[in-house]
């Protein structure tokens, strides 16, 4: 996993005004990320899937980019993490998703990165 590497738009704030909160949330970052018995590859769909389920485009769209670049995550892991969104959170939720992932097929730089 990338370090230090935060989606939000408050964390650059956080890092400057209270930089012991910042260094306690990128330890409990770390740790997450470090399964014991899961992969990073496995937690980056879990990832995918709870942003998708909580419809948040920005972050699944953010999730979704990272995975294919750095972890070379396909078009048919997504949609099976999708999947599992179709039946735990519901059609919208799971069609926004499917429209994010989709819109992110069409550019070039991103079919590079997927296999």
């Amino acid at each position: 996993m990338k370090e230090e590497v935060f989606f939000s738009k408050g964390m650059p704030h956080v890092k400057k005004d209270y930089p012991d909160l910042y260094e306690a949330i990128v330890h409990l970052n770390n740790a997450a990320y470090t399964g014991k018995t899961i992969d990073y590859k496995t937690q980056k769909l879990i990832a995918i899937a709870v942003n998708a389920a909580a419809s948040d485009d920005r972050a699944i769209r953010k999730q979704m980019v990272s995975g294919m670049k750095e972890l070379g995550i396909t078009k048919d892991e997504i949609m099976d993490a999708l999947r599992v969104v179709l039946l735990t959170a519901g059609k919208p939720a799971f069609t926004k998703s499917v429209a994010i992932l989709y819109k992110l097929l069409e550019d070039p730089e991103m079919v590079k990165c997927i296999k």
